[in-house]
Formats: C-alpha cells, sequence, structure tokens
C-alpha cells in the first residue's frame, strides 16, 4: 500500500510544471466545473472506482479537492488506486488559489449543489422560525421538515433536496 502525503501548493504546482505528476481532483463534476486547478483532471469520488483511474508510468498522482478534508477522509480508496507514490494537495483548491495559483473559474456555472442545498434549507427553517413566531406557530412545522429531510440525507446518503435542485432549470445543461 501506498502512503497519501502531504504536498503544498508550490510544491505541487512544480511537480507538475516539470511534467512529473498528476493532479486528480475527486470533487463532483458541478463543483470541478465550477472552479479548478488548471490541468487538473476530473475523477468525482462518488464513481472513483468507475473512472479507472490511469496515470502515465513514472508520474506522480496528487489528488485534491476543496479543502482537503474529502481526499482525507478517502486516502484509502485513494491509496488502493494507484501503484506507485501518491500525494494529497495539503489545503486543496483553496490553499492552491491562497497561495497566489492559478484557478480556472466559470462564475457562470451555478453553484454547487450542496451549496445550493445549503442556502435552501437555511432560507426554509430561517423563514420557518420567523413566521413561527409573527404569524402562527404551525410554521414551526416547516423548520422541523427540514431538519427531517437533512437528518434523513445524512443517514440514507440520499438528499431530496439536491435531487430537486439539480433538475431546476438553472441547473440543466445549456442545449447544444
Amino acid at each position: 500500500m501506498t502512503k497519501l502525503t502531504p504536498l503544498k501548493p508550490a510544491d505541487t504546482a512544480r511537480r507538475i510544471e516539470a511534467g512529473d505528476a498528476v493532479l486528480i481532483d475527486i470533487r463532483e463534476a458541478d463543483e470541478f466545473t465550477r472552479r479548478h486547478v488548471p490541468g487538473a483532471l476530473s475523477r468525482p469520488i462518488s464513481a472513483f472506482e468507475e473512472a479507472h483511474l490511469r496515470v502515465e508510468a513514472g508520474k506522480d498522482v496528487i489528488f485534491t479537492c476543496r479543502t482537503g478534508n474529502r481526499t482525507a477522509a478517502n486516502c484509502i480508496r485513494l491509496e488502493n488506486s494507484v501503484s506507485g507514490d501518491s500525494y494529497v494537495l495539503d489545503g486543496g483548491v483553496d490553499a492552491w488559489e491562497a497561495t497566489g495559483l492559478p484557478v480556472a473559474e466559470n462564475r457562470k456555472a451555478p453553484l454547487e449543489i450542496m451549496r445550493q442545498v445549503q442556502i435552501t434549507a437555511g432560507l426554509l427553517v430561517l423563514t420557518g422560525v420567523v413566521l413561527g413566531f409573527t404569524v402562527a406557530p404551525g410554521f414551526f412545522a416547516l423548520s422541523a421538515f427540514v431538519g427531517a429531510g437533512l437528518t434523513f440525507a445524512g443517514v440514507s446518503g440520499w438528499c431530496g433536496m439536491a435531487k430537486l435542485l439539480a433538475i431546476m432549470p438553472w441547473n440543466r445543461p445549456a442545449a447544444a
């Protein structure tokens, strides 16, 4: 088994620029589309094994996500996917950008689905609480319903709100 070793953004950039390494971004496609390190390959962790990671012989693999937390949480899966040395971009894409290194950003792409879920759920809970205090206590049920839905999503891994938001017009790919 290999060891997933942290690399600072500057070290990562040098290895990629020298052609000694390939950067694999494990975030979901909507996150990658919105913002990523130029030249990184998108291999979402949700379908990682199906992606059949192939890396040119002699190249190191450096994994990344937004902050490094998702990469750390999946380090065994990632380590087992490569035969040679593997690394993690310490601090993820956020640290890369904070160091002053370039990122490819598409501000026209919709916000990531999970950020949309967080915004929507937060607004619904806030609305339920405000209406519960100002209009009628029955509106507290809205907050309870959203809380129950989020709990179910966390336990089951299935989020109805994310599924619903994913089919909204602003999240559909533009017709060619």
